[in-house]
């Protein structure tokens, strides 16, 4: 059985949706609760190296933390994976990662799409 991995919020519909895609499919999936189990820089740049994004692609910058204290400046990268690591809500969900590869799976179907994509 395909094994995959989910950083997932229990509060987010898409999550959930992208979520229970997934289980609907057979597929063993790790459950990353994100905001409880916070990755580490490392983990995070890999996580960002398997979407081949940067740390600004995947911050929702409709939450009211980004917008009272991030909006309109300037970060390096660096600066932005520990902005990530230190307000994890910002954090784009749900990410779904297969091995060498991850999406974020907005809309859920991407899940699918990602895990049934041949290498």
């Amino acid at each position: 059985m395909k094994k995959v991995q989910i950083l997932h919020n229990t509060r987010c519909g898409k999550s959930r949706n992208a979520l229970q895609l997934l289980q609907s499919e057979g597929y063993e999936i790790e459950i990353i609760e994100y905001l409880k189990n916070v990755p580490t820089k490392k983990e995070l740049q890999i996580i960002l190296d398997k979407l081949g994004l940067k740390p600004l692609d995947i911050i929702r910058k409709k939450e009211s933390v980004f917008i009272e204290k991030f909006k309109n400046k300037a970060f390096t990268d660096i600066e932005w994976i520990q902005i990530l690591i230190d307000n994890p809500i910002l954090i784009e969900r749900p990410i779904v990662i297969d091995g060498y590869k991850a999406v974020i799976a907005r809309p859920p179907e991407l899940a699918i799409e990602l895990v049934n994509r041949k290498s």
